[in-house]
């Protein structure tokens, strides 16, 4: 059974920030795909922006409708993608070091589909302005998120 809201009580806590040790955060970010051909100086402006957060099993990150304003990295867990409308049925299931959540930033749109931990998650967070900003520094990143974009916009038609 998928659970559609968050509990009442949970909030997501932060288990490291910008005050991480940066050597670990940088090893994380380098498995990243999306994040790996960063230089040094890249990748020190993403550690200062980004977040660990973890969350539950069964933990709805966002809905369909939502703002999108966050780009999503997983570290550790699962993720699943899914219209309410039908629920047990996934758009995607991601797991470490795939991202999801910048179709709605490109776009200026809401949410196209929900997303939900379907096991406890460590998921690293981008704000809009953060991102933005690093697509904009970088040519590799910018060059990847256009493929990426392109390549599920093309998987959504189906």
């Amino acid at each position: 059974m998928v659970k559609s809201r968050k509990p009442l009580d949970f909030k997501p806590f932060l288990r490291y920030t910008g005050a991480m040790d940066n050597n670990l955060i940088l090893g994380i970010l380098k498995k990243i795909p999306l994040l790996s051909e960063l230089n040094e100086q890249d990748h020190a402006e993403v550690i200062q922006h980004i977040t660990l957060q973890y969350f539950p099993a069964n933990y709805t990150l966002f809905n369909e409708g939502d703002a999108g304003d966050k780009l999503y990295i997983i570290k550790a867990g699962m993720v699943k993608i899914f219209h309410p409308a039908s629920p047990d049925q996934a758009v995607a299931m991601l797991g470490p070091n795939d991202f999801f959540g910048e179709m709605a930033l490109y776009e200026e749109k809401p949410r196209n589909a929900s997303a939900q931990t379907v096991e406890e998650s460590e998921i690293f967070i981008l704000n809009k302005q953060d991102f933005f900003a690093l697509v904009l520094k970088n040519q590799s990143i910018a060059g990847k998120m256009s493929e990426e974009f392109l390549r599920r916009v093309q998987e959504n038609k189906k």
